[in-house]
């Protein structure tokens, strides 16, 4: 599988890179900013396009508006998006993104993991979805008015947050230390507490649930 990599961290890029290729990625292009990442993703059509938010020149939201084009104009390419901060508008917006491909969002900490960063890599090049505990929690806290979550049990919380992280569910049931019957039990327990049916793919499922709390249709 191919893959394209935008990060203006040069010692961080090359990390990347390494990390990429332990996975079983080809990297067919590296860049710095987000001009060159577009040009990349349009030139090598890759699987999967790894991206910090912020890059050159204004170091705001470059990568974000970089990957949201991917997204419209490269729908079979998945994207991960790279943090140093957790900025929930970011994870926002790729969510209500119209892409079936996959999509992530990490803190840039999650790295150093190398074992689980690459179980993220895979799972978002293989059309799922890789979201960081953190902003999964800070998604969960931006709703206003009437809160659905509030039908839920505080277990019942704890599966959701792992099931948006993208963990299947014997990961779910090995992190909660649970059996996976109970597992599906929470999960239809959630879906039907928030009105929402059961889809066939779980990261389409994932995708269902965050957008429901976001507020996003």
């Amino acid at each position: 599988m191919r893959a394209v990599i935008a990060e203006d961290s040069v010692l961080l890029r090359i990390g990347l890179v390494k990390v990429l290729e332990m996975a079983g990625f080809e990297v067919a292009a590296e860049t710095g900013d987000a001009e060159g990442l577009l040009a990349a993703v349009e030139e090598h059509r890759p699987e999967l396009a790894l991206v910090d938010v912020r890059m050159p020149p204004g170091f705001t939201d470059e990568g974000i508006r970089a990957a949201l084009m991917i997204r419209s104009q490269s729908p079979g390419t998945a994207v991960l998006l790279l943090s140093q901060f957790v900025e929930e508008r970011y994870a926002a917006d790729l969510l209500s993104s119209r892409s079936g491909a996959g999509i992530g969002y990490l803190l840039k900490q999650r790295v150093a993991d190398v074992e689980e960063f690459i179980d993220a890599l895979r799972r978002v090049a293989a059309g799922g979805t890789a979201l960081d505990p953190q902003v999964v929690a800070q998604l969960l806290l931006r709703r206003g008015g009437p809160d659905p979550l509030e039908r839920l049990t505080p277990r019942e919380r704890e599966v959701l947050a792992l099931m948006a992280e993208g963990r299947s569910n014997a990961g779910i049931a090995g992190g909660l230390v649970v059996s996976e019957s109970a597992v599906a039990k929470h999960i239809n327990n959630i879906f039907t507490k928030l009105d929402l049916p059961p889809a066939a793919e779980a990261h389409r499922r994932v995708l269902a649930v965050l957008r429901f709390l976001d507020g996003t249709p």
